[in-house]
């Protein structure tokens, strides 16, 4: 009787472990790199993960298995990986994994890039392509955005005459923080000076830092509660303030509808409306929460990418000037340029794609997870994976680009490659329903600086063109390492003299 529940005993463990064994396989992840006990592959990342995912997958293949702490990913390094992801699997790897910092913002689970894709999220989508992202309504607003560039130039006119230094990235944030500013309330919410009226900058900078941080807590959950690094307390003073500050907006603006005084006609006043209209599915927290992710996601990308454009064409003269010939061909008597018209200069816009292509801002897209067990080509990827995407390898792949690490913009003035998220060697704002949807605003922001920085101003640099530092720093962005720093000379100086 032992001896046949021995046997019994065997069989049924051998069935059991048979079909684990087949059950493994038929679950089989990406290949990846040995990761080490508890750190799993930590250390193969390094200060710029980007660049050792990239050189990873040339060992381990175009979909890899890594392991962070305890958290597993997999990772997608080339435009038809990326594709499987994004197009072929768009619903089922549309889920988003909040880091730690983020769970700071009061209403997180109404933020736009972390809310899952539902019928809250579509809501969302659907208010930010009407009253900002739509054509018609960036053409409305535009004499905001406008006026803020007239006061750029003030500005930079007066340090020209000054001989003063000018941070080229610092000053593009401030207008594109402005610009979003006077979008969505009608009013500048910082100086170009040093000084940061009503504390925007400083708020937008500190979640920017603390947000793009390793967090340890991010890879081991269980040290959540701890927050070992003080980044969640960090971010919730800073994520506070902006809740106060767009409560006050609002208030303000509810009580100035109440008056019956003339509409200001901006993107509050539209959110409000639609607010009266959908008061079940969109209220007052949805607002607040929008508006922060508009001022933060509205003015990191469109700074850095406005530096690294600047910083290509002060190394390259002959682009410059081309890019400065191109713009005087629709610059009004006035002296003024019109962000419409800007709409048509390819070579500028060659010269913008091929920044965001060699300087991509955002290298890693922000993560995604899988909603359900999802196959990836043969490898079959369980529910609540984090899937990275990085975009910096693909639009640095030999493959799909000819000398990759030359900053080429006639290159995308001989082919049909856009940003719009279909051509996956070029996904700069990502791809499919987590596409970032503030496209059109960004690009007609960073056009507008790139134009008015080149067309009315020469440049001169502190030091030899050759000296220029090209080093990044991987972060929630990718910016320089050394800030681009120069002295703009009024272009009617140079032609009086």
């Amino acid at each position: 009787m032992e001896l046949l529940f021995l046997v019994l005993s065997s069989i049924i463990f051998f069935f059991f472990l048979l079909h684990g064994i087949n059950h493994h396989r038929s679950q089989k992840m990406p290949p990846g790199p040995a990761g080490l006990p508890i750190i799993g592959n930590l250390l193969d990342l390094g200060p710029k993960p980007h660049e050792s995912l990239a050189k990873l997958s040339k060992k381990h293949g175009p979909l890899m298995t890594i392991r962070l702490g305890s958290i597993t990913s997999v990772v997608a390094s080339t435009p038809d990986a990326a594709r499987e992801i994004l197009q072929r699997n768009d619903e089922a790897c549309s889920g988003r994994i909040i880091p730690d910092a983020v769970t700071a913002l009061a209403n997180h689970d109404m933020a736009v890039l972390w809310i899952p894709a539902n019928d809250d999220w579509r809501t969302i989508r659907k208010a930010l392509n009407t009253y900002l992202t739509h054509q018609h309504k960036l053409d409305t607003l535009r004499d905001l955005r406008q006026n803020v560039v007239e006061g750029m130039l003030d500005f930079l006119n007066e340090s020209g005459q000054k001989k003063a230094h000018v941070d080229i990235g610092k000053l593009a944030f401030a207008v594109a923080l402005n610009q979003m500013s006077n979008t969505c309330v009608s009013q500048n919410v910082t100086s170009y000076e040093s000084d940061d009226i009503g504390g925007f900058k400083t708020a937008v900078k500190t979640l920017m830092e603390v947000d793009g941080k390793f967090n340890i807590a991010d890879i081991f959950p269980v040290l959540k509660p701890l927050d070992p690094q003080n980044i969640r307390r960090q971010a919730k003073a800073a994520y506070d303030w902006f809740d106060n500050v767009t409560e006050r907006f609002i208030c303000e603006r509810l009580k100035h509808r109440e008056s019956k005084l003339p509409r200001f006609g901006d993107m509050l006043d539209s959110l409000l409306d639609y607010s009266e209209a959908n008061e079940e599915d969109f209220n007052f927290k949805h607002i607040k929460t929008l508006l922060v992710d508009l001022f933060l996601a509205g003015t990191e990308t469109s700074s850095n990418t406005t530096e690294w454009a600047m910083t290509e064409l002060l190394l390259n003269p002959e682009m410059f000037s081309r890019v400065r010939e191109e713009v005087s061909t629709i610059v009004g008597e006035d002296g003024k340029i019109q962000e419409a018209k800007i709409l048509d200069l390819p070579y500028l816009h060659a010269v913008i794609k091929e920044t965001m292509r060699l300087h991509l801002s955002v290298p890693l897209l922000v993560p995604h997870k899988t909603e359900t067990e999802v196959k990836l080509d043969e490898y079959v990827v369980p529910r609540n994976t984090q899937i990275l995407v990085n975009a910096w390898a693909m639009a640095r792949d030999p493959r799909y680009w000819e000398k990759p690490l030359v900053f080429k913009p006639e290159r995308f003035l001989e082919n049909e490659i856009d940003y719009k998220g279909q051509h996956f060697e070029f996904i700069p704002f990502g791809s499919g329903r987590r596409m970032c949807p503030g496209i059109p605003l960004a690009y007609r922001v960073v056009s507008l600086m790139v134009a008015s920085f080149v067309y009315h101003y020469n440049w001169e640099l502190p030091h030899a063109r050759e000296e220029m530092d090209m080093n990044d720093i991987f972060g929630l962005t990718l910016i320089r390492a050394t800030p681009l720093v120069a002295t703009p000379i009024p272009v009617t100086q140079v032609r009086k003299a």
